[in-house]
Order: structure tokens, then C-alpha cells, then sequence
């Protein structure tokens, strides 16, 4: 008999996803009867709680519940405490789900030696704006070297969206880290690694991800990845790769050799900067072609312009991490004293 599951969700916000995701669950061809699905809510400001009451009088497999803290990794706490499954599905409303994916992650964690089973994102915009963004996060140059955007093979990796674990593994290991605001799942599949566990990436399970669809909001994305790397990366040395701070030594390097140029007058300077943009312009018409090629020329000036607006934006949000740190490192201090002074 296949376990009893908890697919966990954590949502905020998500009026304009939130019932196709919800359909694609329930479009799964695990049985209904197996499982339970939890919404977390960082409560909404939209209709999103008022939705999913709508979907859970259909759907009584549905729990809703409150997560005053907002953030993703206090959503994933209350949701697996909260959990009855032997193991835990973790999910995103930002996303849908083919009928496959669960008994895919369920069958992949039961019969290969790992402790996260997962797949690769298949990403998807809506409009114009939203469908060029999704084409520049499917190439390397948008993504670096993200096997779970852009691998067709099975195999052990580093991280896995989402995921699918066994409940004891939090026993064992401890829930989500609560101080990430983003990052999340980078940092508990490094202390999976880290206690001597295994990720391991299933090509054939598919997540049908919705990228961000207007340019502001891709450039904040950026922009907070890039400061969260770098938070994350102090407070959990190891748990980031290179690939996420390659935008940083891009825009440190393109201000320092400018501000060189400018203060000695030295062509060598300027000489290395214009060498480090043209490569990078040239990456920039390559895969920007490629994407107008494909989807047409109206693609082609906003490809050549998102990929070095993104980068750079993510690169600044870098350099806005480490301004960050002082102020965030007092504060975890604060967070970790006793409370209720010497008793004197």
C-alpha cells in the first residue's frame, strides 16, 4: 500500500496561481485517499485564504493554516509539524504540478538511496514580459550552471527544487532554518549533505514553474537573491555555490576597472573593461539571438536588454547583502540572549 503523504504548501499572496495549482493537485494520479494537503499562509492580503475555503468545500483533504511569521521556512515548520504523513511532498503555489509528479517524488525517495527526491523546473511567463523572462531563465547565461533548469539526466546533485523527504529526516536533522528569508532550500539540502544524506534529481519529474512577469519584478527578485546569498552564505558557510556570486565579481569588477580608468587614466584599465564587455555583450547576442530565432524578433531587444538589467541587479543586491550584515549579525545576537536578564 502506497504512504500516507502531507503535501505541504506555503503560500502568500497567490490569488493568480492558486487554483490551477490546486487542481493540479488534485489532478494527481496518487490516490486522494493517501494523502492530505496543507496551505501555510504568511497572511494573505489578497483572495487567497478566501479561495482555498472555496477549494477545500470540494477538496476535503485541504487544511489551511496561519503563518503569522510570513516567511517560507516558518510556513514549512508549522506545515510538517502540523503533518500526519510519513513523508512530506513540499510545493510551491507559484507552480503546477503534471498528474505524474507525486507518486514520481514518492516512488523516486522509496526505492533510490537518497534523502530528498526531486526534479527539474520547466519554466513558464505569462504575457509577453513574462515569456521573455522565462526564456533567459532557461539558458546558462540567465541561470549559470542550475542543474535542476537545465539537466536531462538523473543523478545526485547538490539541491532539488522543492523536494520530497521522509518525516524522520526533520527529526533528525531539525525543520527548515527560520533566520532565511530566502535560500531555504539551498540550506537544508547542504545540512542533508553535510549529516552524510543524498539529493538526488529525477529528470522525469517535471514542476511547471511561473516565473516572474513583469520586468520590476524580476529585477527584484534579482536584486533580493543576490542579498540573501550573501546573508546565507555567513550564516551558513558552504550552503551557496560559486554560480551564485559570479553576477557580484561581474559588477564589482566592472565598477572597480571603471573607477581605475577614470582616476589614472591608464588604458590597461579600460583596455580589461571594454575586453570584460564585449565577452559578456557577445554571450548577450548569442543567447538572445537564439531566443528570437526561436520565439520571434520582437524577443530580441528585450533579451539583449534583460540579461545584463538582471545581472546587474543581482550583482547590486550582493553589495547590498554585505552594507546588510552588520545590522543583521546584531540582530541574530539579540535573538540568541537569554531572555529574562542575570535573575539578580
Amino acid at each position: 500500500m502506497l504512504p500516507f503523504i502531507s503535501v505541504v504548501l506555503p503560500v502568500r499572496n497567490e490569488e493568480r496561481y492558486i487554483d490551477a495549482c490546486v487542481d493540479s493537485i488534485f489532478r494527481q494520479d496518487y490516490p486522494v485517499s493517501q494523502m492530505e494537503v496543507i496551505f501555510v499562509d504568511g497572511r494573505s492580503q489578497d483572495a487567497t485564504v478566501a479561495l482555498l475555503r472555496e477549494q477545500a468545500k470540494r477538496h476535503p483533504q485541504i487544511r489551511v493554516l496561519d503563518n503569522p511569521h510570513r516567511t517560507v521556512p516558518y510556513a514549512m515548520n508549522i506545515g510538517i509539524r502540523e503533518s500526519r504523513g510519513e513523508i512530506i511532498v513540499r510545493l510551491d503555489a507559484h507552480a503546477e504540478y503534471p498528474e505524474d509528479y507525486v507518486r514520481l517524488s514518492v516512488e523516486t525517495l522509496l526505492t533510490v538511496d537518497c534523502d530528498n527526491a526531486g526534479g527539474v523546473f520547466v519554466t513558464r511567463g505569462r504575457g509577453f514580459m513574462g515569456e521573455a523572462i522565462a526564456e533567459m531563465l532557461k539558458t546558462p547565461l540567465g541561470v549559470g550552471n542550475a542543474t535542476y533548469r537545465l539537466t536531462e539526466k538523473d543523478g545526485y546533485v547538490d539541491t532539488v527544487p522543492f523536494g520530497c523527504f521522509r518525516r524522520e529526516l526533520f527529526d533528525r536533522i531539525g525543520g527548515f532554518d527560520e533566520r532565511l528569508t530566502r535560500n531555504q532550500d539551498n540550506e537544508l539540502n547542504f545540512r542533508i549533505r553535510k549529516n552524510g544524506g543524498k539529493i538526488y534529481l529525477n529528470h522525469n519529474i517535471r514542476v511547471l514553474y511561473y516565473c516572474r512577469d513583469t520586468l520590476r519584478g524580476i529585477l527584484k527578485m534579482g536584486f533580493q537573491n543576490g542579498k540573501w546569498n550573501v546573508i546565507t552564505m555567513t550564516l551558513v558557510p558552504g550552503s551557496m555555490g560559486v554560480r551564485h556570486f559570479v553576477p557580484l565579481a561581474f559588477v564589482l569588477s566592472t565598477l572597480v576597472l571603471a573607477l581605475l580608468s577614470l582616476a589614472s587614466g591608464a588604458l590597461l584599465f579600460g583596455g580589461l573593461l571594454a575586453l570584460e564587455w564585449g565577452a559578456y555583450l557577445l554571450l548577450d547576442a548569442f543567447y538572445s539571438y537564439a531566443i528570437a530565432k526561436e520565439k520571434g524578433l520582437r524577443f530580441l531587444p528585450v533579451e539583449l536588454a534583460l540579461y545584463p538589467l538582471f545581472h546587474f541587479s543581482y550583482g547590486l543586491g550582493s553589495l547590498r547583502g554585505f552594507l546588510a550584515l552588520p545590522g543583521f549579525i546584531k540582530s541574530e545576537r539579540e535573538r540568541k540572549k537569554p531572555k529574562g536578564g542575570d535573575g539578580a
